[in-house]
């Protein structure tokens, strides 16, 4: 900002009495006059204009842009006798002049790929889908965007006994997710096909991760997924996973885990990072690798791609009459809700030991604990419990019911992680 010195008979220093009356404004409303920054003026050589060594001036925008549009619409209006800067306008010509027009600006929006046709918006809460043979419910947590991302195909190469499903749990962002849930099924199935002997299914599923968390390595975005996918084909259940999402089978209302977390508490999954050169610590209750991530396996993460592989754990078995149904779900839904209630009660074990200074009440307390760990824990024998009114009887099944109520249950319980469940009717297959 330039200044200058102001003499003694400068009107800076003794401005004439016209300055404090109401027929002359200090600012002029003229629209020839319409930018933001402060100028520096030269005192007029009138002793009757007022004057300051500074003003405001707003300057005429560019002619064509929308702020333009409005400013010409107001000159429309304004007083054909009014003039630039500060010279004297009667105080009418102030009172009629007119706001500009409103500026309608247009809301962005994101579409998401869920492995099916877009989703309406980024930022949306919830996500539901019904399908033949399946129901997948997702429900974004506290964070401003939905990082899970889901995939059903039935009818694969017009077979009805065909299909494939999957999910996805995004961290560090929903890229890796949303690309996974896109290309995933189809590398898995084109290596299948390529592979016409049935025993090599399991490396094929294999090629199929490796090549998707290749073709992503390329893209160079930030983030990563776990997954958890089921290729259904020939009367067999090809389940597969690499991270912490997880598949659970209902056999005769008995729950069976068909995959195992990957995480860096996992003794064989901390001794492979270890020979690797890296190391697994405890960082706030929970084994993370370089103190960052708290998964072994996954779709992405270039920056720990040396330790956090992409190869999966696959499980093949032969679909029988006694298997009801198969829960595909995040992490959200499993384990989230022990990890938070583990430092509130450790936070509350601390206090009261402080208070008594007794060994016998942390004790107690420590065994309160593992007892109100447990009772928070979304088991895989309770989920099936839950989903199974839904899904099996002579009653109406509602599989998308059962998701939701899995859902809300963990939330109920102070879950605040994105939790997406999909429940797979296996005797539609």
């Amino acid at each position: 900002m330039s200044c200058s010195l102001a003499l003694a008979n400068s009107p800076a220093l003794s401005p004439p009495m016209s300055l404090f009356r109401d027929n002359s404004p200090i600012i002029s409303p003229s629209p020839e006059a319409l930018n933001l920054s402060l100028t520096h003026l030269k005192p007029s050589s009138s002793p009757s204009s007022p004057c300051s060594p500074f003003r405001l001036r707003l300057q005429k925008p560019p002619s064509g842009s929308l702020l333009s549009s409005s400013v010409s619409t107001s000159a429309s209006s304004s007083d054909s006798g009014s003039t630039a800067g500060l010279g004297p306008r009667p105080a009418s010509a102030i009172l009629k002049r007119k706001r500009p027009t409103r500026l309608d600006i247009p809301m962005a929006t994101t579409a998401l790929h869920f492995g099916v046709p877009a989703t309406p918006c980024a930022v949306m809460r919830e996500v539901e889908r019904e399908g033949c043979g399946y129901s997948v419910y997702c429900k974004r947590g506290r964070r401003e965007v939905m990082e899970d991302r889901f995939s059903a195909s039935v009818k694969l190469q017009g077979d009805c006994k065909q299909a494939f499903f999957g999910v996805f749990d995004g961290h560090g962002g929903a890229k890796a997710a949303e690309f996974a849930a896109l290309k995933l099924e189809k590398n898995i199935l084109d290596e299948v096909v390529g592979r016409k002997d049935e025993t090599m299914v399991e490396e094929a599923v294999k090629a199929g991760y490796l090549k998707t968390d290749a073709e992503f390595l390329k893209e160079d975005v930030t983030g990563g997924a776990c997954c958890v996918t089921a290729l259904i084909q020939n009367g067999s259940l090809v389940v597969s996973n690499a991270g912490d999402c997880r598949a659970v089978l209902s056999r005769d209302g008995a729950a069976e885990a068909l995959t195992s977390d990957h995480r860096p508490s996992r003794e064989d999954e901390r001794n492979r990072i270890e020979t690797l050169g890296g190391y697994v610590d405890l960082c706030r209750g929970v084994w993370r690798i370089q103190s960052c991530l708290a998964v072994s396996r996954g779709i992405g993460d270039h920056h720990l791609k040396q330790w956090v592989i992409a190869e999966p754990e696959t499980k093949i078995i032969t679909i029988k009459p006694e298997y009801e149904f198969l829960i595909l779900a995040s992490d959200g839904l499993w384990d989230k809700v022990a990890i938070e209630f583990y430092f509130m009660h450790l936070s509350l074990i601390y206090f009261i030991s402080l208070l008594s200074l007794s060994w016998m009440v942390i004790h107690v307390n420590l065994n309160s604990f593992f007892l109100f760990l447990f009772l928070f824990q979304v088991s895989n024998q309770e989920a099936v419990d839950i989903a199974r009114p839904s899904c099996v009887g002579i009653n109406k099944q509602n599989p998308l019911s059962a998701c939701k109520k899995l859902v809300n249950l963990s939330v109920s319980r102070g879950s605040s992680d994105d939790i997406s469940v999909m429940l797979v009717q296996l005797g539609q297959f």
